[in-house]
């Protein structure tokens, strides 16, 4: 893991220098992305509460890389080991997809609307795996009593999202994965119902949330319209281990093996 963080800082401090040179190059500056608008505030003569120097610019760029990467290829790597134990669900989202895009064209950032079942795909997935199990701490700011519990000032207080997302009182059938839940329940992952909430809330809910909901919805789509996908090594989806290895972030305790194959073109 250090090795690959120094290689990450590696990479992303010389693509950071490559655009401040390019910057400094160009006849007029436009903004393009979020490297440039951060860059926006870096330089000489940048001052005051909006200033930020280069290397700031290069820790939240890492940042984004590796909070990014682990929580959007996990939870890509939940849904599809979910979904390949349930083909009916496979084939409907399947179906949805190519209703929507057609079987040739790619699936775009703004198909996502039009895409239901897609999305209660990922609302199911992120029920049952949160990839952060317990939300950054909290500290009580005064002595609270909560339901019947006393809890002191000061006290550390974690939020288990996990058990949120199983609770037997909230959820029907809770264990399962039922995507068709969504389908007629408002309950959204963006911080306003309490019963789902693997971003968190409030003022401290997760900055990638935007992010998040984007490459996921259109990494799953984009794997399930592209190919066709078959477990290997004699595993049916009755014996897809869903086995969790618990930590900051929750994966799969044996990672997912599955085979992409050519997709067979609807004839009709």
């Amino acid at each position: 893991m250090v090795r690959d963080m120094g290689r990450a800082l590696e990479i992303v401090s010389n693509f950071v220098k490559e655009r401040v040179d390019e910057l400094k190059l160009a006849e007029e500056q436009e903004t393009k992305d979020l490297l440039d608008a951060l860059l926006e505030h870096t330089g000489e003569g940048k001052q005051g509460p909006d200033s930020i120097s280069n290397q700031i610019v290069i820790i939240i760029i890492l940042e984004m890389f590796f909070a990014g990467s682990e929580t959007t290829s996990s939870t890509i790597e939940w849904a599809m080991a979910e979904l390949l134990r349930k083909p009916d669900s496979m084939k409907k989202v399947k179906e949805e997809i190519n209703r929507v895009t057609g079987p040739q064209r790619k699936v775009e950032e703004s198909d996502i609307d039009n895409l239901p079942y897609l999305q209660a795909v990922i609302k199911e997935t992120l029920r049952l795996h949160p990839v952060v199990p317990l939300l950054l701490p909290r500290n009580a700011m005064r002595d609270t009593d909560y339901m019947g519990y006393f809890i002191p000032k000061e006290t550390q207080i974690f939020v288990n999202v996990w058990a949120i997302g199983r609770d037997p009182e909230t959820w029907e059938d809770p264990l399962a994965f039922k995507p068709e839940r969504f389908l007629v329940s408002k309950i959204d992952y963006k911080g306003q119902n309490f019963e789902l909430l693997p971003f968190g809330s409030g003022r401290r809910i997760c900055l990638g949330i935007s992010l998040a909901h984007k490459v996921v919805h259109l990494g799953l789509a984009t794997l399930l319209h592209s190919f066709d996908w078959e477990l290997g090594n004699n595993i049916c989806p009755e014996t897809i281990d869903m086995n969790e290895r618990v930590g900051i972030t929750t994966r799969k305790l044996i990672p997912l093996e599955a085979i992409p194959k050519k997709r067979v073109m609807d004839a009709r």
